[in-house]
């Protein structure tokens, strides 16, 4: 035997000779559907190989001093413009009222359209200037009588306008980002803005404040695919009641630790915001924060002396999750796409052959009736 026929009788396909193949009409049924069924899996695995997949890791947070930014966009459809206010303390005692950083309030008329817009750091602005144009007069007893007579024009005007917006059913939409230190603390929206006696003209008393809200958005960082804020599009409308909404993303502290009413729940645990870093498939890392929270509703009575508000308590977790892309290796998709081509292959041939002898055994003529 020569080396070409040595190498012949390696082939594990041998070829028949044309006129020794037999095309049936249900042999091209059966290639017909082998072929759908394998176009059909072929496209599945392609875009099973296409898409990406991630892995999470975790590890302890070793970030310090950062700034956690706090993306919020939160109307409030029975509370004007004049009389919200953002405030922000946190555990290393920074206390901000109504904050001077990126918030915008837009202005709400009764059907929820736009009708106005301020920028908070502009309205902080003016009122310092104007306090520091009183504090700058000669003479003190000249200055208190002024300011006393300034803080009731003001006063009152604030009073008139209020009102107003209130019989108008002007409400107020606060977006923005807060900036706030990478610790402990709340930020909540309110009327604590005001004078008490401004806001007790105003209101006729803290029942009368309804801090009714709707939040479209309240992110402590950008979004990455597949994530999921749980106070997204949370609605809660107050009808002829008021009280104050607390929105806890911390844990429970024992009642021995709790320095302030704001703190108490029932709840026995409560998350924390999780930092969390996505790395996309392009090597591109979006650093933000996950969180799950829990809701609480104190309504208002007779012995409540606080004013009603919309709080939001976070703490952050000491352990980063790491959210990683990737794809499945060439490799593997060519192992799953020979398993699946092949098997189909091998079962339409058997397929084939079966339907090839019950076909013929059903019209193969009987001997014994020829013989009749």
């Amino acid at each position: 035997m020569g080396v070409k026929q040595a190498i012949q009788s390696l082939d594990a396909f041998p070829r028949a000779e044309e006129h020794l193949l037999l095309k049936t009409q249900s042999g091209a049924f059966v290639s017909v559907i082998g072929l759908v069924i394998m176009a059909t899996l072929f496209y599945h695995e392609l875009a099973y190989y296409l898409t990406t997949y991630t892995v999470h890791q975790m590890s302890v947070d070793l970030k310090r001093g950062e700034i956690l930014p706090i993306h919020v966009n939160i109307t409030f459809p029975s509370l004007p413009c004049d009389v919200v206010s953002v405030d922000a303390i946190d555990m290393s005692g920074k206390h901000e009222v109504d904050l001077d950083t990126n918030i915008w309030k837009l202005r709400l008329n009764s059907q929820g359209h736009i009708t106005g817009t301020e920028y908070l750091s502009d309205l902080v602005e003016k009122e310092h200037d104007a306090h520091n144009h009183d504090h700058d007069k000669d003479h003190k007893d000249s200055h208190e009588e002024q300011h006393a007579h300034g803080f009731d024009d003001a006063a009152e005007t604030m009073i008139k306008k209020v009102k107003q917006a209130l019989a108008n059913g002007e409400g107020c939409r606060v977006y923005g980002v807060l900036d706030v230190q990478r610790v402990a603390g709340n930020f909540h929206i309110s009327v604590h803005g005001l004078n008490i006696f401004v806001a007790q003209m105003i209101f006729d008393g803290a029942k009368h404040v309804n801090v009714s809200h709707i939040i479209h958005d309240l992110s402590f960082g950008p979004k990455y695919p597949g994530i999921h804020n749980p106070l997204d599009g949370t609605a809660r409308i107050l009808h002829e009641t008021s009280g104050t909404f607390k929105y806890y993303i911390k844990k429970r502290k024992s009642p021995s630790d709790i320095s302030s009413t704001i703190f108490v729940v029932d709840d026995n645990e409560i998350s924390l915001i999780v930092p969390t870093e996505y790395s996309y498939i392009s090597k591109e890392v979006l650093p933000t924060n996950q969180f799950s929270v829990t809701e609480y509703f104190s309504p208002m009575t007779d012995f409540v002396r606080t004013w009603p508000a919309v709080y939001f308590l976070y703490d952050l977790s000491p352990i980063t999750v790491a959210i990683k892309e990737e794809r499945r290796s060439f490799i593997h998709f060519i192992t799953r796409l020979c398993a699946i081509l092949g098997g189909t292959f091998a079962l339409t041939g058997m397929l084939d052959r079966w339907m090839y002898r019950l076909l013929e055994a059903l019209t193969k003529p009987n001997p014994r009736s020829g013989l009749l």
